[in-house]
């Protein structure tokens, strides 16, 4: 199975952690957090992943090398711009074949059991998208996820207002994918601030009829967006040993 993670992002939030650091490279528990989530997918049976970089991505690329130390390939895909998510799967787009790929953003630690339990729901009923979700009281920090009594997707909001969406379920920045989404990927327009983002592929292929559906997250799951997320991370993996 391959990989792809989107680990472009500079962590802003995290202030002067990534001054020098790209967030995925931040310490957690003696090891770096993408070293963590490459482990994990190794584990789900992920033998190559492809990597896009952007902000000091020649830090990633020097630290991870070639993968071997971690009994994985991997190949980098350099984002110089910050143009968004869709833009930056793009990149991958020569590496990726025909096969279904597992997703993740670079930078969310979760339950290692997730990229199995995501990989086996796929196989077991393919679709053209799988997207882990959270339950939430309200997903105003991502995506909004609305879902049937089948888990399909009926609709997915990027942002909405706080307060405004009528689901408790928010996009978790893990998925599975058919290749079909890179035709969507290329078609999305650009956001406000000038950002091609994948879940508004997502949202295109649901609004189009496409078979999507969600996977619930059980577990961990942080995106690490501040130094209290890290400290929570740290007594959630240390429970895990």
């Amino acid at each position: 199975m391959n990989a792809v993670l989107l680990a472009a992002g500079r962590g802003t939030r995290m202030g002067q952690l990534t001054a020098t650091t790209p967030k995925p490279l931040l310490p957690l528990r003696g090891r770096p957090i993408i070293e963590h989530i490459l482990l994990s997918m190794r584990r789900a049976g992920v033998g190559r992943a492809i990597i896009v970089t952007g902000y000091r991505g020649e830090q990633i690329e020097g630290h991870l090398g070639d993968g071997s130390k971690l009994g994985l390939t991997l190949e980098y895909r350099r984002q110089h711009q910050p143009t968004g998510t869709a833009t930056a799967l793009l990149l991958a787009r020569d590496a990726l074949g025909d096969e279904p790929f597992l997703l993740s953003w670079g930078d969310i630690v979760v339950d290692e059991r997730v990229y199995s339990d995501l990989a086996g729901a796929f196989d077991s009923a393919p679709c053209d998208a799988l997207l882990c979700v959270n339950p939430v009281d309200d997903p105003w920090r991502g995506a909004a996820v609305t879902v049937d009594a089948e888990w399909r997707v009926t609709r997915l909001v990027e942002k909405p207002p706080r307060g405004t969406a009528q689901t408790r379920w928010n996009n978790a920045g893990i998925f599975m994918f058919d290749n079909l989404v890179l035709t969507y990927a290329e078609g999305v327009s650009a956001s406000e601030r000038g950002e091609y983002e994948l879940p508004q592929a997502i949202a295109a292929m649901v609004a189009e009829g496409r078979n999507v559906r969600a996977h619930p997250l059980t577990g961990f799951w942080s995106d690490l967006g501040t130094p209290a997320d890290l400290t929570a991370a740290e007594e959630a993996l240390a429970k895990r040993v």
